[in-house]
């Protein structure tokens, strides 16, 4: 029996000479960021085709266990897991209208009998399907849904790795209420669930406010991952009192100004002036004052011209209008940020005014247009926050080489409506009037959105409530990147040597190495391989005979597990060497390094 418990344990033991792994000393040439280089050269990753990948033992290992943090913090809130089929019907989608929507991100496919196939890039819809079908009064609710399920989405672009594939991994779920202030309880318990998924992982993140976009719906909120990588840029206050995507900072207006006793606006000549810098250097060469002091920057305000193309705009026979010139005020010394302006848009679409465009429009002078020849001609206008009433400004004349100093809004000219398009800084104030706003860049980890009643509405979720009136549910919706986030730890944890992984997500716990060829070291290594076993540690074993210890070595830093047991030259006189990844090197006791390796596997 003890023969057969001890073969036993030692085949749950992983030996690196029987591994499907092979280690890579250079980064792929299509690698741009941390992850993608170390995840590849490690093998956890291999690329099948553009935005596809293969997951390799270790890789799996890996994502299984971030699948299990996230499976068991779900489970303890209360959510029910199932699974829908990645392959899905176009029906549920055309009733949302998503079939149409998600545009050339959709994977779209035909059947061989013709029929309208689609692999899900999300499951809003599969969701609202199963709960109208199943559940029809308020007795049953409420009810959270997730499940972990592979999606896929036909990026134009896909890059670094598996952080922007075109199949990734996600946790979905949705949570269903008979009342908004059950869809606020169960919004609180995600975002609770959240937090601990990724304090339990092991990642350093700031919770964002954010915008809803095509999802819709109210309260919406982010959760970033630190990442001088990351492609999301958002903002924190020096106070500790506000965090948020770049795309949801509200800007803080002035307060507007008295327009009467301000000086009529004047025109002037100002040869060569199609730049900002150009404007305010002809300005400050002709002794040109605003209250008092020389002209900034930040006293013109730039046209910006745009063709908007809104869906909810509609002729007179009901058909969209298409594409409508539109111009964005924008103080000068800000550039346009135009995720800020698709955000502020949503669900309308826009793209940029093209030379065919002010070829159409006469009345648009390239260089110097400005408010007042947009307005005339029937062109809605939008203006940054900052333009508020009683300001005054300095912008184009909608005259080749002229502009017009001291137009004032509100006199002068009126917008349509306010818009944030214009980027936001570092020093800005924030938001809550505390402090400034400092710029950090991000990877998303999770959203969560109240959602409202727009899927239930939209596939007639007809419920019955406690006086037996037909009522809708509300929804919320909360997403996890699972196969991101181990992408995200990868660019959190690492050092020039390789991966660096916490406990709680490493493929092992421990990594054992024989630096000595003879075979005395050898069979140490198995026996202290054998016993971090059958304490109940995971292990991974160098036992390669024909390896040097450099290649070992680096190989063992490369991989990243949390601890690496050393078999060197002390060996002989009873020591081993303890490595803490990242960290510092220990001599112990070969006697006592169980018990060692134990103590830090517990502390995390």
């Amino acid at each position: 029996m003890r023969n057969r418990l001890g073969d036993k344990m030692l085949r749950m033991i992983t030996r690196l000479s029987e591994l499907f792994l092979r280690t890579l000393r250079e980064d792929p040439a299509d690698a741009e960021v941390p992850s993608h280089k170390l995840l590849v050269r490690a093998g956890y990753v291999r690329r099948a085709a553009p935005g596809v990948y293969s997951w390799l033992p270790l890789g799996l290992r890996t994502l299984r266990k971030i699948e299990t943090v996230v499976r068991e913090e779900m489970d303890a809130m209360g959510a029910l897991e199932l699974l829908f089929p990645a392959l899905l019907p176009r029906e549920p989608y055309e009733q949302t209208n998503r079939w149409t929507e998600y545009g050339d991100d959709l994977f779209r496919l035909k059947d061989r009998k013709g029929a309208d196939m689609l692999l899900g890039p999300t499951h809003e819809e599969m969701f609202t399907v199963a709960v109208k079908s199943m559940f029809s009064s308020y007795k049953d609710f409420p009810v959270t849904l997730y499940q972990i399920q592979t999606k896929y989405r036909d990026e134009a672009r896909p890059r670094a790795g598996i952080l922007r594939g075109r199949e990734f991994v996600m946790k979905d779920s949705y949570s269903f209420d008979m009342t908004d202030e059950g869809l606020e309880q169960s919004y609180q318990k995600h975002r609770s669930a959240y937090q601990r998924i990724f304090d339990r992982v092991g990642i350093r993140y700031e919770i964002c406010e954010a915008t809803s976009g095509a999802m819709g719906g109210s309260a919406s909120e982010e959760f970033l991952a630190y990442s001088d990588s990351g492609e999301d840029t958002f903002v924190i206050s020096t106070a500790g009192d506000y965090a948020a995507n770049v795309e949801a900072v509200v800007t803080v207006a002035p307060e507007p100004r008295p327009i009467e006793g301000q000086p009529e606006a004047q025109e002037y000549s100002t040869p060569r002036s199609e730049t900002i810098e150009a404007l305010v250097d002809w300005a400050n060469e002709q002794g040109v004052l605003v209250d008092g002091r020389p002209v900034q920057a930040s006293d013109t305000l730039k046209c910006m011209m745009i063709k908007v193309d809104d869906p909810r705009v509609l002729d007179d026979d009901g058909a969209p209008v298409g594409p409508r010139l539109t111009g964005v005020l924008i103080p000068g010394d800000r550039e346009l940020d135009e995720k800020r302006l698709e955000a502020a848009l949503v669900p309308a679409t826009f793209e940029l005014a093209g030379e065919e465009d002010f070829a159409r429009a006469p009345f648009l002078v390239k260089g110097y247009v400005g408010p007042r020849a947009l307005i005339a001609n029937n062109v809605p206008v939008y203006a940054d926050p900052r333009v508020v009433d009683g300001s005054s400004w300095i912008t184009g004349a909608d005259e080749d080489q002229r502009h017009v100093v001291g137009l004032v809004a509100g006199r002068d000219f009126n917008v349509d409506g306010f818009i944030e398009a214009a980027e936001v800084r570092e020093g800005d104030p924030s938001p809550t009037g505390n402090g400034t706003v400092k710029l950090a860049r991000g990877i998303e980890l999770g959203h969560i959105f109240q959602l409202g009643r727009k899927y239930t509405e939209a596939m007639d979720v007809q419920i019955l409530d406690e006086g037996g009136k037909r009522a809708v549910p509300t929804m919320g919706s909360y997403g996890i990147g699972v196969s991101r986030m181990m992408a995200v730890v990868a660019e959190q944890r690492h050092d020039e040597k390789g991966l660096v992984w916490p406990v709680a997500i490493a493929p092992y716990q421990v990594h054992v190495v024989v630096a000595n060829k003879d075979a005395a070291a050898l069979q140490a290594g198995e026996d202290i391989a054998g016993e971090l076993d059958a304490a109940g540690l995971e292990v991974l074993f160098d036992d390669r005979p024909k390896t040097s210890p450099g290649v070992k070595f680096k190989d063992a830093e490369l991989l990243g597990m949390p601890f690496i047991v050393i078999l060197g030259r002390s060996f002989a006189e009873g020591i081993v060497e303890l490595r803490i990844r990242g960290g510092e090197t220990l001599e112990v006791a070969s006697a006592e390094v169980v018990a060692k390796v134990r103590e830090l596997v517990a502390a995390g």
